[in-house]
């Protein structure tokens, strides 16, 4: 059984995800804590062309919070622990099943060579599950396209489609109630609440399109009813295609029963369909992740300005500024502050740490440190505990020591800069010479003068310095001042001579012939 050894996407639940991770439980909710009676096998319908969103990258594959929409609802589905998780592809599909085999292997991939509507894709995956001797009692279906789609929502689902006090049920179809129900599918109730039909929006009567109750495109369906109802579905219809909703039809022309679950939540069973809806649904998870972490003890001056991927760690205590976007894996202590202006990328930020103004990726930030404004930490940067990387400083695959300062205006790259080293203003590691990368290894306590240029490979022992405005070529004993730069000459007269008529030499002859001030 897959679901005996299948992981989450991510290493552990973080804010945003539903509240229950097998590391540890960072926020809890009141979430639902139980897992469905039976592990069904999940159908993602993940075929459709999109052609609203106007790119070429599949519709499913458009991320939020850092993860694409088709990695939303799989991460939800897998709360199940499924027996199978089936996705159908079509549009894109090289796109689609390399973007599967990175974020969920034990996913499999199915094609669909034309895409003749949510019927056909999912007697297709039937198909494909027959031949490969997949075998379940439960289909749940999901749409690829519904990123805020939570597994609470998909526990209640199964809940009530496992609901044995009211007999059994060949189908339980996800439903919601919307102010505009407009483009939806309305369900259409029988006396008893059960349901009666579904009924496409554009095929919808007067009196069917004012329903309020709309499918969602999702469903749970029992095996064996539904492969018969597939074999029997038509294309009468506007679009020509199967529709999945004629299922429901026909298992209810035929007596079997199918419920009605209603989701609590709108926003998170509705599709994307276009970038405008896309927004809509970024900011929507946006909120639900800013909440979660201000629930759990992280301090957000102005969640609307702040943007946190569902992978980032976050301790107590920790302060987010305006105009924060944390992507990836990014950890951060308790005690920091991130902002204003600060994006980090896949970074590991220590205790008590503050970043102003700050740009890095795949940057770690020991604790205590003090970063910008206006800094740019490049991948394979490393800042120790006490150190400063300051105004206008790029870093780019360097270790600076704990305590060692590189204040402003300067440049490192491909370094090692000891512990307590001060990196004089304008300081440029020359680290390329046209062909290949050198390192520069500057020992501890090290004084480097401002704008001196270390042209690399070149080591500075410990404890040395080099002279302001030099430029270093060769290694520096420990304890040794370096001088590199010619001396300095003075040529009288050049500006009078060479810049006659102009300001300058005007103040020249002024200061020249005018009295100084103890003359007078």
């Amino acid at each position: 059984m897959l679901a005996t050894w299948m992981p989450h996407i991510g290493a552990s639940r973080r804010a945003g995800d539903g509240g229950l991770f097998d590391r540890r439980r960072i926020i809890t909710l009141g979430h639902v804590t139980s897992r469905a009676a039976t592990r069904p096998a999940v159908v993602i319908l993940a075929a459709g062309e999109g052609t609203r969103m106007r790119s070429s990258t599949p519709k499913v594959l458009h991320a939020i919070a850092g993860r694409s929409m088709l990695g939303h609802v799989i991460e939800a589905a897998s709360g199940l622990e499924p027996e199978h998780v089936i996705v159908v592809v079509g549009h894109g599909r090289e796109q689609v099943i390399e973007h599967l085999a990175e974020i969920a292997p034990w996913a499999i991939p199915v094609v669909q060579q034309e895409q003749r509507g949510t019927g056909h894709a999912l007697r297709v995956a039937l198909e494909a599950m027959s031949e490969r001797n997949l075998v379940t009692s439960e289909i749940l279906v999901l749409s690829g396209d519904t990123p805020l789609l939570t597994e609470n929502t998909l526990l209640g689902l199964m809940a009530d489609a496992a609901d044995a006090g009211r007999g059994s049920a060949a189908a339980t179809v996800l439903t919601v109630r919307l102010n505009d129900p407009s483009g939806y599918g309305r369900v259409m109730r029988a006396a008893d609440g059960t349901v009666a039909r579904i009924v496409e929006d554009r095929d919808a009567s007067a009196d069917e399109a004012a329903v309020d109750e709309i499918n969602t495109g999702m469903y749970v369906f029992q095996t064996e009813p539904l492969r018969t109802m597939l074999g029997r579905i038509g294309t009468n219809n506007a679009q020509g295609e199967e529709y999945l909703t004629e299922v429901v039809a026909l298992m209810c022309q035929d007596g079997l029963v199918v419920r009605a679950s209603q989701a609590g939540n709108a926003d998170e069973v509705m599709g994307v369909n276009d970038r405008a809806q896309l927004a809509q649904a970024a900011a929507a998870l946006r909120d639900r992740i800013n909440g979660d972490w201000l629930r759990a003890g992280v301090w957000i001056l102005d969640p609307t300005s702040t943007w946190i991927d569902v992978d980032v760690d976050l301790a107590p205590d920790v302060t987010l500024l305006p105009g924060t976007c944390l992507r990836g894996p990014t950890s951060i202590a308790t005690g920091a502050r991130v902002g204003p202006g600060t994006t980090l990328i896949s970074c590991e930020v220590g205790e008590r740490s503050e970043l102003i103004h700050t740009w890095a990726e795949l940057a770690v930030i020991g604790s205590d440190c003090s970063v910008g404004p206006f800094t740019y930490l490049r991948p394979g940067t490393q800042l120790g505990d006490g150190a400063k990387a300051g105004a206008y400083v790029e870093i780019k695959n360097s270790t600076i020591g704990p305590d060692a300062k590189v204040p402003h205006l300067s440049y490192v790259g491909d370094a090692e800069v000891g512990e307590g080293t001060n990196i004089g203003a304008a300081t440029v590691f020359v680290n390329y010479d046209g062909v290949a990368k050198h390192r520069t290894v500057i020992g501890r306590q090290v004084r480097i003068g401002s704008d001196t240029m270390l042209v690399a490979p070149v080591t500075v022992g410990d404890g040395a310095y080099t002279a302001a405005g030099s430029v270093i070529t060769e290694d520096v004993p420990p304890g040794a001042m370096a001088v590199a730069r010619g001396k300095q000459r003075n040529v009288p007269g050049w500006v009078a001579r060479r810049r006659a008529g102009t300001a300058s030499a005007e103040a020249a002859e002024q200061a020249t012939t005018e009295p100084t001030g103890r003359d007078a």
